[in-house]
């Protein structure tokens, strides 16, 4: 297993309705008002920006994002990375009852020299600083949609076997 590439995958359950959380998802400059680890957001140019990231680890990350797709028919917003961090994300949107369901998804390698250098002995702690901001990510979108999340436990985040 390679430390430095990691993929992550999981989905959360939202009682807000699909367009509604598609429609925020697309909306990045919105992602500090409500995502406590966005710290800035800087459009810089039609289809691009730039992202200030930090979470429970003493360093921040500035990523470069793309829109690769955005698709609110299929609920697809994906995006590639450079920077910090270099790969691609996804959410994947999909109706489910009266509320939604977001798939996350993400390959990515460390950009920054310090976090490949690093990677070996602390893996596992960057794995749980991200499940970590995907959890207050979650969270933050339902209190922003006003919605509240879905039913407890429904946020997953898939573990090591499933991330190599």
């Amino acid at each position: 297993m390679d430390p430095n590439h990691y993929r992550f995958r999981g989905a959360w359950q939202l009682a807000a309705p699909a367009t509604e959380v598609y429609a925020a998802l697309e909306d990045v400059r919105s992602y500090p008002l409500w995502w406590p680890e966005i710290q800035d957001v800087r459009q810089t140019g039609e289809e691009s920006g730039e992202v200030v990231v930090r979470a429970l680890l003493p360093y921040r990350l500035v990523i470069e994002l793309e829109s690769r797709r955005q698709d609110p028919g299929a609920g697809v917003l994906e995006a590639a990375m450079r920077g910090d961090l270099n790969g691609w994300s996804r959410f994947t949107v999909t109706p489910e009852g009266a509320g939604s369901r977001v798939l996350f998804e993400e390959d990515t390698r460390p950009g920054k020299a310090l976090l490949r250098r690093l990677a070996l002995p602390l893996h596992p702690v960057f794995r749980a600083n991200h499940a970590v901001m995907m959890w207050r990510g979650r969270r933050g979108l339902a209190a922003y949609l006003g919605a509240g999340a879905g039913p407890a436990g429904a946020e997953t985040e898939a573990g090591p076997a499933a991330n190599k």
